[in-house]
């Protein structure tokens, strides 16, 4: 089984796939002329400062433009950014690290035209809730002829959810609870699928309240602690960058047993765990942005583009400095005393051990911690993902049967294989980002259309209300 997802993973993160990923990315860049680079801080400003009441009183959604970053950050901000990092250097070396910053920075481009089209084209479900996503823009943006490629989003998000979003998380937490903590993965599986059950059954108020609560303490947690170990070896910093520019272009030579990396490799697990732990071109930052309460959809699409810098730029180059500084990128140990039991470890479990090394028992908590929070919230977002994909097929009243599927791969991912798991989810990946990039480029027109429409009209005073415009 392993073997056949493997094929069938580099067909599909080939060379096809990683140029319709960074063409989409390039072009859409130019199209917005670097949106991403000159409004960055003002997009920050619009996700962390609160709506004047005018404003407030003329948007229209199910939660904040706040929450709703949030609960993007709490699916996105997973074990992607601890386990998958490590996988990325252990497979393709440092430079793996530069290719994840370059899918990141045009990824953020990707993201800000996913969650615009996602507020455009949204639509209210039976429950009185929005929905939205690319299957949305698909089919009332390109028309009925397009449905075929808003089912086949749809229909592998609903997928994906069960993989890149619960079982890779769940497997990931369990691993590391056993390796810090000597718990069983079974038992591990039974508590978190309770927990899950708790909070989805509970919907998307209740799901982006507990975002809105964790995440920011999680954040901080995990990112101080990679902060004090690059402070305590300050000197290693310039070093550990140079050797993420050298390996992005040169391949990286075999000593003893190790088997050394080729650039292909480098590219390619960077651009693969890029994407698992940004998601930026799969179109999931859609699904949860057509909740957002806002009055204008650039504006959330801006919000939504923050959570690609804080992932990629942010969170994954602290793991990604961490595990270079302590030599645990390599597996024969480098030139670092006492790593040569790295080659025994993978995934969450290597980058808790780097902290270990760095900072004793309390960095190894840190991690276990931040992989036992990142993960169950990535589990908790990535539910919503999976119910809007599992709603559009099916309708509402089906929900409820996603949610027990959803419980009961909680607990079964955490005793699943974890290179089969890990296969799964890429495979995944790839299956939603292909429809929803087509899209994308197809749709170009309209985001720059609504992107001009904010910034030389709305957004200067010359037109108050974007929801009469929308109706005319």
């Amino acid at each position: 089984m392993l073997d056949v997802l493997n094929k069938i993973n580099s067909f599909l993160w080939g060379t096809p796939s990683l140029v319709l990923l960074f063409g989409t990315g390039l072009f859409l860049t130019i199209m917005l002329k670097g949106l991403q680079f000159k409004k960055l801080f003002y997009a920050f400003k619009l996700a962390f400062t609160k709506e004047p009441k005018s404003e407030s009183s003329a948007s229209e959604g199910d939660i904040s433009n706040f929450k709703t970053l949030m609960t993007a950050l709490s699916a996105t901000i997973g074990n992607g950014n601890i386990a998958g990092v490590a996988t990325a250097l252990t497979i393709g070396g440092p430079g793996a690290i530069f290719w994840m910053w370059i899918v990141g920075l045009l990824g953020m481009a990707t993201k800000y035209a996913e969650a615009l089209l996602a507020m455009k084209y949204r639509v209210k479900n039976k429950n009185g809730e929005y929905s939205g996503g690319p299957m949305y823009y698909v089919e009332k943006g390109l028309g009925s002829k397009w449905k075929w490629l808003a089912v086949a989003f749809a229909f592998f998000g609903a997928f994906a959810a069960l993989g890149i979003g619960n079982s890779v998380q769940s497997n990931t937490i369990a691993d590391v609870m056993t390796t810090s903590f000597s718990i069983n993965n079974w038992v591990t599986g039974i508590v978190l699928a309770v927990l899950t059950a708790l909070i989805i059954f509970g919907g998307i108020q209740r799901i982006s309240t507990v975002a809105s609560f964790f995440v920011p303490i999680m954040a901080f947690l995990y990112i101080g602690g990679s902060l004090l170990i690059i402070g305590l070896n300050y000197d290693m910093i310039i070093p550990a960058f140079k050797l993420i520019f050298h390996y992005a272009c040169n391949p990286v030579a075999a000593a003893g047993g190790f088997a050394g990396i080729v650039i292909s490799e480098a590219i390619r697990s960077g651009v693969s765990r890029g994407i698992f732990s940004n998601e930026a071109g799969l179109g999931t930052a859609a699904l949860i942005a057509g909740n957002a309460k806002t009055d204008h959809p650039v504006k959330q699409a801006l919000v939504a583009m923050t959570g690609t810098f804080i992932v990629t730029i942010i969170v994954c180059t602290m793991t990604g400095l961490v595990l270079i500084i302590t030599g645990f990128w390599d597996p024969t140990g480098g030139a670092i005393s006492g790593v040569q039991h790295a080659a025994n470890l993978d995934g969450g479990a290597l980058t808790s051990a780097a902290f270990g090394h760095a900072l004793g028992v309390a960095g190894e908590y840190i991690v276990s911690f931040s992989v036992i929070f990142f993960g169950f919230s990535t589990i908790v977002g990535w539910y919503m993902y999976g119910e809007k994909c599992f709603e559009y097929l099916t309708g509402y009243r089906y929900v409820a049967s996603y949610r027990l599927i959803y419980v009961a791969a909680t607990g079964m991912g955490a005793v699943a294989n974890l290179e089969l798991v890990w296969a799964f989810a890429d495979m995944s990946n790839a299956l939603m980002m292909i429809p929803n990039l087509i899209a994308l480029l197809l749709l170009y027109k309209v985001i720059v259309k609504e992107t001009n429409h904010y910034f030389n009209e709305y957004l200067p005073g010359q037109m108050q209300s974007y929801s009469n415009r929308k109706a005319s």
